[in-house]
């Protein structure tokens, strides 16, 4: 089972008012297990960086103005995606930026299975905060790299995130474990015990009539007589 977890960098909040992607960055996950394939790519976004963008990702206009544009590595994009399922932190932002940037440049449309995390989170921990920060604290991932926001840096936060939120880092083990100890509880040699006896003896017979006899008015042999 392939996933891919994603996450993307923009100049502002709404693609509608002239926003566009910087960054995308997307990390595999097979059997939920990271593969170490990733896709990482910085985009030329053709305008000026707003000053409250620069210092959540802290990427300039200058730093991006010699990356590729968009619609030169949106089927790379595509191609690495393939249908797999997104797993994608607060999908209600991405999506909507990255299938808009698809169809300005008559690219397909974007319609991968998608799992939020952050709605996962919100189910899994309501009134808690559900932002990446904090749910690296809850799981004791490691962010301490994480001075500013980064696409891939962040898909690869959430790909651990995921995992926990999921059940484990290692979901399998738990099932193999069992399986384990099935196989060795089938593999153990019973002891031989010689079968009981289950006919009374002669010495039991003889007991069980002699108790009858002192029974007065047996309700068996009222049964008998009607």
């Amino acid at each position: 089972m392939r996933e891919i977890v994603l996450d993307t960098e923009t100049t502002g909040f709404e693609y509608k008012q002239g926003h566009r992607l910087v960054e995308i960055g997307c990390v595999e996950l097979v059997n939920h297990m990271p593969t170490g394939n990733t896709y990482h790519q910085y985009i030329n976004p053709e305008r000026d960086m707003p000053e409250g963008a620069f210092r959540v990702h802290g990427l300039s206009e200058e730093f991006l103005r010699d990356f590729p544009l968009f619609k030169e590595v949106a089927q790379e994009f595509l191609d690495f995606i393939g249908d797999s399922t997104l797993i994608i932190h607060n999908a209600g932002f991405d999506e909507p930026f990255l299938n808009w940037e698809l169809k300005q440049h008559q690219f397909p449309h974007m319609d991968n299975h998608i799992i939020d995390t952050l709605v996962m989170a919100r189910k899994k921990f309501p009134g808690s905060p559900a932002n990446l920060d904090a749910l690296c604290r809850r799981y004791q991932v490691d962010n301490s790299n994480r001075e500013k926001h980064g696409a891939l840096l962040d898909s690869e936060l959430l790909a651990e995130v995921y995992l926990e939120l999921i059940g484990g880092r290692q979901p399998g083990l738990v099932l193999e474990k069992e399986a384990k100890a099935s196989d060795e509880i089938a593999s153990k040699e019973r002891a031989f015990r010689e079968p009981r006896p289950h006919v009374a003896s002669e010495e039991e017979l003889a007991a069980h009539a002699a108790f009858l006899e002192k029974i007065k008015d047996p309700l068996w042999l009222a049964t008998e007589d009607n």
